[in-house]
């Protein structure tokens, strides 16, 4: 790769949801000059969300591609770079203040003094041409973000797991019923869970079940649900459907470098966004499995930022 190619900065972000945002909101603010990449989906999981209601600040909710653009702005603002490119590959530095390689679209290489990885997670669908074309239309894979705007109605939630235990029964106290299908005979979720479930009087769980059309033409108005035992398939009346059978982090160029668990969330430091390597942070959904929210998302955003920076006086900014 030629010299010319080659950029050196103090600051790069990798990633563009609220996370990547906010880090990138206190870097310029602390003359660090970011230069952001914002990846596969600019603005991460929120700009597939319509509304967002529960962000503190915004009384009467807001769109989110809109708040994903307003914080770009603001971002701008103080002068970070945002880019549209993807990070391809990486090779950090296990040395104070060396420089970290990154490459960009497998063509571009950037060293940094700091890296702020906002990288995400992606939600795991079905991959049912009647669920994607419904998203947004009473799809839905974050039950705690849009459960309020089923309040009173029918819905339903595929997964087995803790988090779909867990959203079945925050669901079931708005939601006049809710219905669960697990795919096998029995529910993965610990114990506890799962008596939750059964003592919640208005969630039904189908065993064996698999949705096989997600029934409506803009909105969510019903689900066909097949027995993968019996082949029998029956329909429901419904207007929400939440999936919950996991996320995945979006973090494969890092496995080898930085230290994260059998499904890909990075480890960082207790109270701080550390990770294994000096100099290399990580903020949002990327290393949170059990939030998962824009607002927190954003809370650890800014601590990378704060963290990038005592770390650059520590080492002495180049």
């Amino acid at each position: 790769m030629s010299e010319t190619t080659i950029e050196k900065i103090k600051c790069l972000i990798i990633g563009s949801g609220p996370a990547g945002y906010t880090a990138a909101i206190y870097a310029a603010r602390a003359d660090m000059h970011p230069i952001m990449y914002t990846g596969m989906e600019p603005g991460g999981q929120l700009t597939t969300t319509t509304e967002v209601d529960n962000f503190p600040g915004y009384p009467e909710g807001i769109d989110g591609p809109t708040m994903m653009m307003q914080l770009q702005k603001q971002a701008e603002r103080f002068g970070t770079e945002v880019r549209i490119g993807m990070a391809t590959g990486v090779d950090f530095s296990k040395e104070e203040g060396g420089w970290h390689k990154v490459t960009i679209d497998n063509n571009k290489e950037v060293h940094a003094q700091t890296v702020i990885i906002a990288t995400g997670a992606t939600a795991k669908y079905l991959g049912l041409p009647s669920e994607q074309r419904l998203r947004g239309g009473g799809v839905s894979a974050c039950a705690v973000c849009d459960g309020f705007f089923y309040k009173g109605q029918d819905v339903a939630i595929v997964g087995a797991g803790d988090t779909a235990a867990e959203e079945a029964t925050y669901l079931a106290n708005i939601c006049k019923s809710v219905t669960m299908l697990v795919r096998k005979d029995y529910m993965r979720a610990s114990k506890a869970m799962q008596h939750r479930v059964t003592n919640t009087p208005n969630l039904k769980v189908l065993f064996n079940s698999e949705v096989d059309e997600v029934i409506g033409d803009q909105v969510v108005e019903g689900l066909r649900i097949v027995n993968n035992q019996t082949n029998e398939k029956t329909e429901i009346a419904i207007t929400g459907l939440f999936i919950a059978i996991g996320h995945k982090p979006n973090t494969d160029i890092f496995k080898g470098q930085l230290n994260m668990d059998e499904t890909g969330y990075l480890f960082t430091d207790p109270k701080t966004t550390k990770t294994n390597m000096p100099g290399v942070f990580a903020c949002g959904d990327v290393q949170d499995k059990d939030y998962r929210q824009a607002i927190t998302a954003a809370g650890s955003g800014c601590m990378a930022a704060l963290d990038a920076e005592r770390y650059l006086a520590a080492v002495g900014a180049h």
